[in-house]
């Protein structure tokens, strides 16, 4: 009879494994925490690669989101990827050693908006690093084989780690309808503005015009495919007279959003996708006057193959987003990264020793 712990990994790994906890704002601890069983129907997958969102460095800096707020020890991170090390019970789409990116938001699958697809805005869904799931900033996690995507050969770790914040990037401009002949405007350079900009090229738009207060990120933005770009420290959007079909507003600024609303061209589309203020001046005549659709976007569905795709064939290049990579004992780094290094664009935790 086997004396192993009823829910202890398989015999050639370890029993424990490392993870960064929050404990408190500004408070990441490196503890040691058992490597999780896979269950019916789940991967375990040894985590190769973490980035670093904009949510985790929040979740650090105040210890909430709106109405998510860390009560009780939380391990962050929810852009991984990792290489599957064992099967659970009727588990049987991967194979070992296979490297995975993980969508990191399993769904109820029985709700109505599940049934609709539009999985997303499941209300129970159970979200890495959403209080009080834990993420992956740690060296091992299960998860639904059904969200673990295999990825081909020519990708790398950190590529299928990034293959999240480019999901959020073909989500929007979906819900933008971008398609060939798309004039967009792009407000916000940062890691999510960069994909969208990308993503918009590759779906046909043919102008793509990017706008942010920081140079280096600008100058990413035309090596990545812009057609032109925009310092608004010194001119107005509204001075250029560019007058885009989809607005994919991804700073996150209420002023921001405002001036690229005001900015989008008769029967257009604004997609606001940057998370800041929780309010924004609407400016009704315009959107009316002009009949301009509105929409939020939250979080991504069914995005992964065509994120795969688009990262496989080079239309978006995501190696260009990585500029720091930290191991897991420096994870607490990796979350100041952007405010001690202002041309940081995109941070990543390699949890793996060595």
């Amino acid at each position: 009879m086997s004396t192993r712990p009823k829910n202890a990994p398989p015999p050639d790994l370890p029993d424990g494994m490392r993870a960064a906890v929050l404990r408190a704002p500004r408070e990441l601890v490196v503890e040691e925490r058992p490597v999780p069983r896979p269950g019916p129907g789940q991967v375990l997958v040894r985590v190769e690669a973490v980035g670093i969102c904009g949510s985790d460095v929040h979740y650090y800096e105040q210890g909430r989101i709106g109405d998510f707020v860390v009560r009780a020890p939380l391990v962050l991170g929810h852009e991984p990827s990792g290489t599957v090390v064992a099967l659970g019970p009727g588990a049987a789409r991967h194979r070992p050693g296979q490297l995975v990116s993980i969508e990191p938001g399993v769904p109820c699958g029985g709700c109505r908006q599940c049934r609709h697809g539009r999985y997303n805005l499941c209300p129970e869904v159970s979200f890495y690093a959403t209080p009080p799931v834990d993420g992956a900033l740690c060296e091992y996690v299960a998860v639904d084989e059904d969200f673990a995507h295999p990825v081909p050969a020519g990708l790398g770790a950190d590529a299928a780690a990034l293959l999240e914040p480019l999901s959020v990037g073909v989500w929007a401009c979906r819900k933008g309808r971008v398609t060939a002949g798309s004039r967009v405007l792009v407000t916000g350079a940062g890691p999510i503005g960069l994909v969208a900009a990308q993503t918009a090229r590759a779906f046909g738009a043919t102008e793509v015009v990017v706008t942010d207060i920081a140079p280096h990120r600008l100058d990413l933005a035309r090596e990545l495919g812009a057609t032109g770009t925009v310092d608004v420290r010194g001119t107005r959007l509204a001075d250029t007279g560019y007058e885009p079909d989809v607005l994919l507003e991804c700073s996150g600024v209420p002023a921001v959003a405002d001036e690229g609303i005001r900015a989008v061209g008769r029967a257009g589309r604004a997609v606001l996708v940057g998370m800041g203020g929780d309010a924004i001046p609407l400016p009704l005549a315009h959107v009316q006057n002009f009949e301009i659709e509105v929409t939020g976007t939250f979080r991504y569905a069914n995005t992964w193959p065509t994120a795969i795709a688009l990262a496989a064939s080079g239309e978006v290049r995501l190696d260009r987003l990585a500029t720091h990579r930290y191991g897991l004992e420096e994870a607490e780094r990796a979350l100041t990264a952007g405010a001690r290094d202002r041309t940081a664009i995109k941070a990543l935790v390699c949890p793996q020793p060595g």
